[in-house]
């Protein structure tokens, strides 16, 4: 159901909308680790380590769909919050169109320079195979993955949280069964667990769009009336979109590529070290990704409530986003200080291996400052919502500039405990930009000036 987040008590309204969006992430996240976790556990180390070198490719084409996701959303939720409905249904028609030409665009670049870029982040030769037949088959699916990222942007442009965590949950679970269906029973190793991805994305990703054109013609019957009929595509609203999208696609983009840098770096320390980390960033993103989340449900409120006119609402809906993220926050660092090794083990076969103590360690590094980096996402999730895409983009790049120097530096000295190093230094400076540039507008709106 559609739901106004512009009405109601700000911290009731947020916390309702967000919370659905966490249990998406439990199963997004299910969703991703899936394959590496089936990797390591059916295959060996040496697949979980080629899923995972692929993935840091991967994340680039998820930077793009992020992009597109979060310009659609904003742009929706500002229409949908000023109930300019007509102008709403015509950016979700010039967002499907644009980005049906990306995805055709990354699909070529994909199959063309895939191999050259595993070649880039020193795939090391005993895991290559593996890595470019799971980044063939995965980039063979990216219509499946934008168009997916597409509709659970519309859906929580319009309030509603909860229809995209039903088909997370039916997906995820049953990409784990094909997952293993595909590997233990047909013996069909790395390339099994990449098309166990790409057929249950693309179911997911079918019936999510299916939903969403249907509640978009139910908007046109009750609010524009049959008769009149709804632009599919339009310039004006192209660049709205653009303006946002560009630079979180920017953002997400720079953030994969210097991961990549650091995979490259990592990736000189052999298999061991690769597989530990790929175990450990898949934990680590699932925590970045569940605060990330509500980031986006940040964005969402603070884009229907600037839409709407009320944007006095956005001071208090930031301090209920901080307060949920460290309800969230304690639970997490308590499980990954305590238990790392446990969940480690989960991607490995079970023995006290070089990769499982790489990845503990990353973990006993990076958790207790997981509750800075939820500072800057929910603060970063403002700026999105206004559209001050410059200040969002600059607090990003001095998270990630530092990271990747800092990796180069440390890890001349302390090998790859000085990469994990870098993690938490990044994350206080980029946190202490974005809440600075909170701040900025906060002020600007308590003062009733031009925000952006």
């Amino acid at each position: 159901m559609n739901k106004d987040l512009t009405v109601g008590k700000p911290s009731t309204v947020l916390w309702k909308f967000c919370i659905p969006l966490l249990g998406s992430v439990v199963f997004q996240q299910l969703y991703n680790i899936a394959d590496s976790l089936v990797a390591g556990r059916y295959v060996g180390e040496d697949a979980l380590a080629a899923v995972g070198n692929s993935y840091e490719i991967t994340l680039i084409y998820l930077a793009f769909a992020f992009g597109c996701n979060m310009g659609c959303s904003v742009t929706v939720s500002q229409f949908f919050g000023a109930k300019n409905y007509r102008d709403m249904k015509t950016a979700v028609y010039t967002t499907f169109i644009f980005t049906a030409i990306l995805c055709g665009v990354l699909m070529l670049v994909g199959f063309i320079f895939g191999g050259e870029l595993l070649k880039l982040i020193n795939t090391p030769t005993d895991i290559f195979d593996d890595s470019k037949l799971y980044l063939d088959i995965y980039t063979g699916g990216l219509f499946f993955l934008f168009f997916y990222n597409i509709a659970t942007g519309i859906f929580s442009a319009l309030g509603d949280s909860k229809t995209p965590f039903i088909f997370l949950a039916i997906s995820s679970v049953a990409n784990v069964a094909v997952d293993i269906l595909f590997v233990k029973e047909f013996n069909m190793d790395v390339a099994g667990v990449a098309w166990a991805t790409f057929i249950c994305q693309g179911v997911s990703c079918v019936a999510s769009v299916i939903v969403v054109l249907r509640r978009l013609k139910n908007i046109d019957h009750n609010s524009l009336g049959k008769s009149e009929k709804v632009p599919a595509f339009s310039k004006e609203i192209l660049k709205k979109f653009l303006r946002i999208a560009i630079p979180s696609t920017l953002q997400q983009s720079f953030v994969s590529v210097g991961n990549i840098i650091i995979q490259g770096i990592i990736n000189s320390f052999g298999s061991a070290v690769i597989a530990g980390y790929s175990a450990a960033i898949k934990l680590n993103n699932m925590v970045i990704t569940t605060f990330s989340a509500l980031g986006n449900g940040m964005s969402n409120f603070t884009a229907q409530n600037i839409g709407g006119g009320k944007p006095e609402r956005i001071k208090e809906g930031h301090s209920a986003g901080l307060r949920l993220a460290l309800l969230v926050y304690v639970p997490i660092v308590l499980v990954y200080m305590f238990f790392a090794d446990t969940l480690v083990n989960l991607f490995m076969d079970g023995e006290q291996s070089k990769a499982l103590i790489v990845g503990v360690e990353f973990l006993h590094i990076v958790a207790p400052f997981y509750i800075i980096i939820a500072t800057k996402i929910i603060s970063d999730g403002v700026l999105r919502g206004v559209g001050a895409m410059n200040q969002f983009m600059i607090a990003t790049f001095s998270d990630l500039i530092l990271r990747v120097g800092l990796a180069f530096l440390l890890s001349a000295k302390w090998e790859e405990t000085g990469i994990w190093l870098a993690w938490p230094v990044g994350w206080i400076i980029g946190t202490l930009v974005s809440v600075v540039f909170y701040i900025s507008i906060k002020k600007k709106i308590e003062t009733k000036q031009e925000i952006v």
